[in-house]
């Protein structure tokens, strides 16, 4: 298959598994080019990578006709205009969670890859690693019988103690809820299937941070954002979900970032969905006892980049991306729906409908995808 051609916009603090992935993992893509407005990352992520351009300019990557794909890495509330505009230059996008910072974002970016009938993909990609793909095998196989409810909880303080540029987390399109919430949401909506109502409770618990990592220690940050998010999903099938985030409070993280589903014969325990591995546990009640069990897909390592290329093959090959935007535009619903039923008390319709996108083929030859 003849490569297809990427430019990354945004070399930040996630960029760099990335890098690393798209040049050494993944052999059917091809990264070209790199652009960031602090130019001197941009440089930096060239040499190190050996990335054939560097360009001044988002626009002169989308002129260029030899990139097929725009990489979106840049902040949250940065991730409409730069979609927009590479949409609006026909490349075909991937970008890092959330879709938009708000929903009118992710309408219309839905509604312009449509007409110009282009790709239009997003993280996470987290769920098509071994881990959650195990999970899912497990529910559809039966194992837990009928899924009747889910809990998922990440809870933590917040990334200003280790992120050297944390303020963004607590502006617009931040918050645990857009920053974390869509891991478990596309987890959740790939092992449960799509959801018909959200409801929610959510506050910010403290009005300022305080920076603890370098370049910006002891500078403060204005909190913009709610912190502290309790959230009810009723599933299309009819099962309630609940899901947690929180930056507001001190935990033992070996315990604070977690999926539980729930089945008419056993229960399944999900692990961190920020991660491709991690253990899977299975409880069934003639069997009294928590087993591990065997992970059966490949890619348990850290693996970003793997919906992306997942997408490049589609387009490819004509076979829908896993990673596709009737669902990160799904996923983005029920995050804003959060935030209305908040505001009005009351619960949120999710208008946009939802299918589960096919589930993993293990590789044959590590790097190239189904």
């Amino acid at each position: 298959m003849k490569t297809v051609k990427i430019a990354m916009i945004g070399v930040g603090n996630i960029s760099g598994i990335y890098l690393k992935n798209l040049t050494g993992l993944f052999k059917e893509v091809e990264l070209i080019g790199v652009c960031d407005l602090v130019r001197e990352r941009a440089e930096k992520a060239q040499q190190a990578y050996n990335i054939p351009k560097l360009y001044e300019t988002m626009h002169d990557a989308f002129a260029d006709p030899e990139v097929e794909v725009i990489l979106n890495l840049t902040r949250p509330y940065e991730h409409f205009a730069v979609s927009k505009a590479a949409l609006e230059a026909g490349k075909h996008v991937y970008s890092e969670k959330p879709l938009g910072a708000d929903l009118e974002e992710g309408k219309q970016l839905l509604k312009l890859a449509q007409e110009k009938g282009l790709h239009l993909g997003g993280a996470p990609d987290t769920f098509l690693g071994a881990g959650i793909q195990t999970c899912r095998r497990l529910i559809d196989d039966g194992y837990i019988g009928t899924a009747i409810g889910s809990a998922a909880f990440m809870i933590g303080r917040g990334p200003e103690p280790w992120h050297p540029d944390p303020e963004f987390f607590y502006k617009r399109g931040g918050g645990p809820m857009f920053d974390m919430g869509p891991y478990y949401l596309t987890a959740m909506v790939n092992l449960m299937g799509g959801v018909d109502k959200v409801f929610s409770a959510s506050r910010a618990s403290f009005p300022q941070r305080t920076i603890g990592s370098q370049p910006f220690a002891g500078q403060k940050i204005d909190v913009e954002v709610n912190t502290y998010i309790a959230g009810t999903v009723q599933y299309t099938s009819g099962a309630i979900g609940t899901i947690f985030t929180t930056f507001d409070a001190h935990f033992p993280y070996e315990r604070s970032r977690f999926i539980e589903i729930y089945g008419t014969e056993g229960t399944l325990f999900v692990p961190d969905p920020n991660t491709f591995g991690g253990k899977v546990k299975l409880y069934r009640p003639e069997e009294g006892v928590l087993r591990e069990i065997p992970l059966m897909y490949g890619y348990p390592e850290n693996s970003r980049a793997l919906g992306l290329t997942d997408m490049c093959k589609a387009i490819r090959t004509g076979r829908e991306a896993r990673c596709d935007v009737q669902q990160t535009y799904h996923v983005l619903e029920m995050i804003t729906g959060f935030e209305t039923s908040a505001r009005t008390g009351e619960w949120t319709k999710i208008e946009s409908e939802y299918h589960r996108t096919p589930p993993m083929v293990n590789p044959v030859l590590k790097g190239v995808l189904d």
